[in-house]
């Protein structure tokens, strides 16, 4: 997106004007430039640059021309001083005139000496910068550079010119020169110099001043070693590998490896590194140090002949003398929980040992809560695009993303880990399984902001199936709706039971999009969905998915789900990019998007209302997107590509022909908000052209979102689901209902308000919907529709249903104005294809229909053949110049 906006419109006013006069013309207001915007642009830049490049270039010959003529200007400027600049007599020798002279001077003389060439390499640095747009050259270390230099370079000048005429150390160089020298000699300054200089290019260069080794000689041994049999063998590595850390001379080696003392050879061992030197009792201790905490646990510790108390820190630890109080008068009550800060700080010594039927109880840790932070979070700038030949935001390059600010912040507490309620449930589920002899090893619980889920794994030899079964006996014990048992957790070995929390949490859609997962990331179509059990950020890329089908119950959430994912959508981004079909049979849902029309939206043409809600032009509309879809591909297969993005990428480069019908491919969605309704109504006639789409159209960008409240088998078709592999499913009054949309059971056992399962690659996964209310998507469609936009929303190609056309006679007497630029095209290309003179010509579908029948009418191409190209029966341009003569 470009940032050239040197001029800003006012918004119109939102006042009634009907006292104007419309026959007075009224005088444009001037628009109005901003200092901020002014200091921002580009352009501004490059002039700086263009400024910092002719000073640098100035300097640098104003320098150089000094050292020839400094003899001769040095006195004007001296009698003078400034008001030499305004002298007209007085007459130089430098080669930039009296100011050149008078700026050497000061620089030279009055200044750094030689040193002052390197302000010519500043300002050099900060033109090339200001031009590029972009840091070259980074500023703090070279200006860290230039200012060592200045000193050093000017006082070694100094101290090597001595008391000659020219300034080349200048006053700077002069100055520290004659304190150094009186403070520490001439030879104490000389050292310094020497010291400075190479101090400088170790710190620049980083030399290696390593002292080469001497090559160590082999000697051949006088006497050849004797074989070694494998006893001798194992009796020399033995000691070696046995401690690691003792130096041994040649004398012990030959005596503890049991080498016979004729004469008969050395084994000579390698000295050991320094790693090795190190005692064992020493590295032992290191790793022991080395071992991270283990985070912190809750035991849960069953009645067997002891009773651990409650310990939540050191300081309210109990005395022994208490803790068997304790245990002594709470024998009778059951086991309580122990509550661990690490794992290391246990003394070995008081560890108990874990008897068999002890069950370990942990409280996994979740993603951290950004909720806290989330209004303190700053959105970053979004990073500037590589500059490409072509870009397709330029046409709205005033557009600005929507801010954060718009939405509201609907998580008022982050996700409270209740310990009394985590341990009341835990006990019901252990008491549950304990009355059916069902005994396991250890529970762990992670909370979510709906609902909680505890893991336990079972002891060996239990039948996940008897768990399973008693799934409404632990709903019963627990006294809670929506349990859900999980068996067992896929890629896990524990079964999962969750349990919906007693305070729950809202899951605003704000703090989801601020966080760096969404803000960074690089998908084609983001969108935020929720939240997991765990507390991470649920973000998908539709583009992969590629199509989602939504099911649920009245009023368990779809139409938020809905709003959720276009709002994530029009935050990411630019209306170059991303076009909306919405199809809404209920009239009211999506009618808050109509304020961005002609931004977001995608229409028939002809029509007024982009939010389609009549039945017919549902059916006009789906087919208009199968004929999208096809030049779509049409355009994907002159240009040689497979996919969408391929083909934009090529087309950004200049590599394809807007002359040839080739144009940017911006996403479209799909989203139908009542599918049930459509197909009581229309029938096949929504189901076909809703299948083509879902087989065909990924590979053009073009995705589909189906809500419905009604999944049963003659809603959602095998035939869609085949071709719908995302799937939400929120809260459903059935089993069956869960079945047809996930093809498992489940959503049945939700708890409603958000509450929701999402299948997507082969994974089943619970959410918590991000919600966001009616008055943050009229703020964020508003602050849309404020901004210029396009002249009209997005147009589909035009459809004609063939019942229109029926009784219905072409006439050649009435021919299109374009009939004979239409017919050259066709004999040209010896192809009878109505998108060809779509492409071609820049016309709707409708018009290339007619034009073809009128060519089929004048015997220039043959009838109509299904989806294949029609016959041109005419060869040659002069037989068709003939036939065109003769209908004149």
């Amino acid at each position: 997106m470009s940032k050239n906006k040197l001029k800003t419109e006012k918004p119109e006013s939102k006042k009634p004007r009907s006292k104007d006069n419309p026959n007075v013309l009224k005088q444009d207001k001037e628009p109005e430039v901003r200092v901020k915007e002014l200091v921002k642009d580009e352009r501004t830049h490059k002039v700086m640059g263009v400024i910092f490049l002719l000073l640098s270039l100035y300097c640098f010959i104003a320098f150089t021309s000094y050292l020839f003529t400094w003899e001769e200007d040095q006195d004007k400027v001296f009698r003078y001083s400034s008001s030499v600049l305004f002298m007209e007599d007085v007459k130089v020798d430098n080669l930039l005139g009296r100011l050149g002279a008078f700026v050497s001077h000061w620089f030279f003389f009055k200044g750094f000496g030689v040193a002052s060439y390197l302000f010519c390499y500043f300002f050099f640095i900060i033109g090339v910068n200001f031009i590029v747009g972009r840091r070259v050259f980074r500023i703090m270390r070279n200006v860290k550079y230039i200012l060592f230099g200045l000193l050093f370079i000017s006082t070694a000048m100094a101290f090597l010119a001595g008391s000659g005429g020219f300034a080349w150390g200048g006053a700077l160089g002069d100055a520290i020169n004659k304190w150094t020298t009186g403070f520490v000699g001439k030879l104490g300054t000389a050292l310094l110099l020497l010291v400075g200089g190479l101090a400088w290019c170790i710190w620049k260069f980083n030399f290696d001043f390593k002292w080469p080794e001497p090559k160590p000689k082999l000697v051949a041994p006088p006497v050849p070693v004797p074989p070694v049999t494998a006893a001798t063998a194992a009796t020399t590595a033995a000691p070696v590998a046995a401690s690691p850390a003792i130096t041994a001379t040649p004398q012990d080696a030959a005596r503890k490896n049991g080498l016979r003392q004729d004469g008969g050879g050395i084994v000579v061992i390698p000295p050991a590194e320094e790693e090795d030197l190190l005692p064992l009792e020493l590295i032992e201790k290191e790793e022991e140090e080395e071992t991270p905490a283990a985070p912190s646990l809750i035991t849960y510790v069953p009645p067997v002949v002891h009773h651990t108390p409650l310990v939540m820190s050191e300081e309210s630890a109990l005395s022994e003398e208490e803790e068997e109080e304790e245990m002594e008068t709470e024998a009778a009550d059951g086991p309580l929980l122990y509550i661990e800060e690490t794992i290391t700080d246990t003394a070995p010594g008081k560890k108990r040992p874990k008897t068999d039927e002890e069950v370990a109880f942990e409280i996994k840790s979740t993603f951290k809560d950004e909720e806290e932070e989330a209004e303190e979070i700053v959105v970053p700038n979004r990073p500037a695009a590589p500059v490409d030949p072509y870009d397709p935001s330029l046409d709205l390059r005033d557009y600005k993303y929507p801010s954060l600010d718009l939405l509201a912040n609907h998580s008022t507490d982050k996700i409270v880990q209740d310990a009394s309620e985590l341990e009341k449930n835990k006990n019901q589920i252990l008491d549950t399984l304990k009355n059916y002899d069902i005994s396991i090893q250890k529970i762990s619980a992670t909370v979510g902001p709906t609902v909680t889920l505890y893991e336990i794994v079972p002891a060996a030899g239990v039948r996940i199936s008897r768990i399973k079964n008693l799934e409404d006996d632990i709903a019963l014990s627990l006294s809670a709706l929506g349990i859900r048992i999980i068996a067992p957790i896929p890629g896990k070995g524990t079964i999962g039971i969750e349990v919906p929390n007693v305070k729950k949490s809202i899951v605003s859609l704000k703090n989801m999009l601020a966080s760096e997962k969404f803000q960074t990331s690089t998908m084609d179509l983001p969108i935020a969905i929720g939240k997991k059990i765990d507390n991470e950020n649920f973000i998908a890329d539709l583009a992969k998915m590629p199509h989602l089908l939504m099911a649920g119950a009245t009023g368990q959430g779809k139409s938020v789900g809905i709003n959720t994912l276009l709002v994530s959508l029009l935050y990411k981004k630019h209306p170059a990019e991303l076009k909306f079909v919405l199809v809404d049979p209920k009239k009211v849902e999506l009618s808050l998007y109509k304020l961005i029309e002609k931004h977001f939206l995608a229409k028939l043409p002809g029509e007024e209302d982009a939010i389609i809600t009549d039945t017919k032009k549902v059916v006009h509309t789906l087919n208009a997107l199968c004929i999208e879809m096809d030049l779509r591909y049409d355009l994907l297969k002159e240009a040689g590509t497979r996919n969408i993005k391929e083909y934009n990428n090529k087309f950004v480069q200049r590599k394809l022909n807007p002359q040839k019908g080739h144009r940017y491919l911006p996403f479209v969605v799909l989203v139908i908000d009542e599918f049930a309704d459509l197909i009581m109504t229309a029938g096949k006639e929504v189901e076909m052209p809703i299948a083509r789409l879902a087989q065909l159209a990924r590979a053009v960008g073009i995705h589909l979102i189906i809500a419905t409240q009604r999944p049963s088998v003659n809603i959602i078709t095998g035939t869609i689901k085949a071709n719908f592999p995302a799937r939400i499913a929120f809260k459903v009054s059935s089993k069956i209902d869960s079945r047809t949309i996930l093809d498992i059971g489940g959503a049945e056992q939700l708890i409603g308000q958000g509450d929701m399962l999402v299948s997507f690659n082969g994974e089943l996964v619970r959410l918590q919907c991000a919600f966001v209310d009616t008055p943050e998507v009229e703020s964020v469609a508003e602050f849309i529709g404020q901004q210029r936009g396009y002249s009209d929303a997005f147009l589909l190609p035009e459809y004609v249903d063939d019942k229109d056309l029926e009784g219905k006679e072409i006439s050649l007497a009435d021919r299109d104005p374009l009939f004979e630029e239409a017919a050259r095209i066709i004999v040209q290309n010896q192809q009878g294809s109505t998108s060809l003179l779509q492409r071609r010509m820049k016309l709707g579908y409708n018009r290339a229909g007619r034009l073809m029948d009128q060519l089929e009418a004048a015997g220039i191409v043959g009838p109509n053949m299904g989806s294949k190209a029609r016959d041109v029966n005419v060869k040659t341009e002069m037989d068709l110049e003939m036939i065109l003569n003769d209908l004149l």
